[in-house]
């Protein structure tokens, strides 16, 4: 008697189907991604409706100054980030000179400034009545007109602005390019004969290249996505009138299309970035790592580069936070009190809250893209990390839209059969605020979490699996403790991003809720400058600390540092 025995499946196929094949943890990672680009689609959805006479009006009257503002301030962002960061990071990485070391870690110190509070403290420092012009006319007896002064309220000094506290996005990625490029490169560069600066502009650039281009495109995502310092600056830009037509026109049809025109800006800025890294390439072709070779200056040399590193965390860091310390010096006895106290205390546990969900979110998404890294479990993680190139305000507009539209048919439902009216139990709640932030933010953690899971081997998974550990119980009582350290610098990075973010609280807060940032803005809105202080001064300190862990990360990122 015969016996028919099947053909073995080929194993290319059986591999493919054993990923495709659903699980608990690719279920999980799919749901997440569907529930977390929700608010993204509903905005780029929102083009196919019908344009109404408000998207008419602003079509005729303020879309084109939208468009060229939009247009001119990445052009200015991006000029003056590439310029600082791109030169900071070659000096303090390639030189040697007076305060180089201080440098690294302190030309990071705007990045814990908002750019709302750097256009609050300039816009008081040097507006017509402020104490410099003031100071100038004193001294010159000059009058109203008899002399001219750059004006900060207008588009060159939004640019010149976000330039000063976004160039540490060039400079923390730059910095880590050259200092992970091998000393035989540049060795190779000074036999041919160029001195320091072939090197720089034919060598170490184009290596570096592909970073720069993501540092300066995330300076540009974050400038046209700011608020708060185009409103008080009377930028009109896309936030602006988002906000404008929400709120000012109620209509939020409108708002939404204008969240879609935005997003086509940053979704050219992801393209160009993902083009300009993909063209061409540039490898390493030693694994030859020893301490760089550095270029010791003297004299005016020297000077120069002290000064170039100095008046980025001057202007960036020092001056605000100088003048914000003498505000709060100032302001503190009528500011802080029990109301303060609050807003402190909204802020720190709204921030708490938003970073544990944003690292747990992060963490099922990792350890699914490691446990079955396959298409669908790769494509939903990528998806649920879309939020972060879309701007607070469009967010918040993408996640009121079906929440609103989800608290309408609650209460019907609960009117028609319990005779109950529920209310806005979704949009009108913490509910809606703590989803709009895990969109927005958690790329910053899942990233975050994945880099740290990548650097546990595989064989750590084996050996619980023969231990009779499931993969709940791997991750949990091996892999956690592993990245206690990455989970731990995930959660303050969206905790300090929640800290900041203005636009998605503004529009999204609940009645009688305010945190520190709209408080600070409310107060510099009516011109209490001195009165807003405390509260930007409190976001700044809670900055801080970010900026020392990512000190620590990139002094530690050079290959072959043990063996220096």
């Amino acid at each position: 008697m015969s016996v028919a025995i099947p053909s073995p499946r080929p194993r290319g196929i059986t591999d493919l189907l054993g990923r495709l094949r659903p699980s608990g943890w690719t279920f999980a990672a799919a749901s997440i991604a569907a529930l977390v680009s929700v608010p993204v689609l509903v905005v780029l959805g929102s083009v196919f409706a019908p344009a109404g006479e408000v998207w008419r009006h602003l079509a005729e009257t303020v879309l084109a100054t939208y468009v060229a503002n939009s247009l001119w301030l990445m052009l200015g962002v991006g000029t003056g980030t590439l310029l600082i960061g791109v030169g900071v990071a070659w000096l303090v990485t390639m030189c040697r000179f007076p305060g180089r070391r201080v440098f690294e870690w302190a030309l990071l110190l705007p990045f814990a400034v908002p750019t709302y509070v750097v256009a609050y403290t300039y816009g008081a420092l040097f507006e017509f009545a402020g104490p410099l012009q003031s100071a100038l006319r004193e001294a010159f007896g000059w009058g109203r007109g008899d002399y001219w002064f750059p004006e900060v309220r207008s588009l060159g000094g939004a640019a010149a602005m976000m330039s000063l506290v976004l160039y540490p996005y060039v400079y923390l990625l730059a910095r880590a390019a050259f200092l992970e490029q091998s000393v035989c490169v540049i060795e190779i560069s000074r036999t041919l004969g160029r001195g320091p600066w072939r090197s720089f502009s034919d060598v170490a650039l184009p290596l570096a290249r592909p970073a720069i281009v993501a540092g300066v495109a995330l300076a540009l995502m974050e400038a046209l996505s700011d608020f708060g310092a185009v409103e008080h600056l009377a930028v009109p830009t896309f936030t602006t009138g988002i906000f404008r037509t929400w709120f000012g026109l109620g209509d939020a049809t409108a708002a939404a299309q204008l969240s879609a025109f935005l997003m086509l800006f940053i979704l050219v800025l992801v393209l160009f970035e993902r083009s300009a890294r993909g063209r061409r390439r540039f490898h390493h072709t030693s694994r030859r790592y020893r301490a760089l070779p550095r270029y010791r200056l003297r004299g005016r040399r020297a000077a120069a580069a002290f000064l170039a590193c100095f008046v980025p965390v001057f202007l960036g860091f020092l001056l605000p936070g100088g003048q914000l310390l003498a505000w709060t010096v100032e302001t503190a006895g009528a500011v802080v009190d029990a109301r303060f106290l609050g807003l402190v205390a909204n802020s720190m546990l709204l921030a708490a809250a938003a970073a544990a969900l944003a690292v747990a979110v992060a963490l099922v998404l990792a350890y699914g893209l490691r446990l079955r890294p396959g298409p669908v479990i790769g494509l939903s993680a990528r998806l649920a990390s879309l939020g972060y190139a879309a701007p607070g305000s469009v967010i918040a507009v993408g996640v009121l839209l079906p929440l609103a539209w989800l608290d309408n048919r609650i209460d019907a439902s609960m009117q028609a059969v319990f005779g109950v009216s529920t209310g806005l139990v979704l949009s009108g709640t913490l509910v809606a605020l703590m989803f709009a932030y895990l969109v927005r933010f958690l790329a910053v953690s899942f990233n975050t979490v994945e880099a740290s899971l990548g650097k546990v081997t595989p064989t750590m998974d084996g050996a619980a699996r023969t231990l009779g550990l499931g993969p709940a119980a791997t991750l949990a009582r091996v892999h956690a403790p592993l990245i206690s350290g990455g989970l731990l610098t995930a959660a303050i990075l969206v905790f300090v991003d929640v800290m900041k973010e203005l636009p998605a609280t503004l529009i999204m807060r609940p009645f009688n809720f305010n945190t520190l940032a709209v408080r600070a803005f409310e107060l510099a809105s009516d011109e209490q400058l001195a009165e807003a202080a405390p509260a930007a001064l409190a976001i700044v300190a809670a900055g801080v600390v970010p900026v020392v862990l990512l000190t620590a990360v990139i002094a530690r990122s050079r290959p072959g540092r043990q063996a220096i």
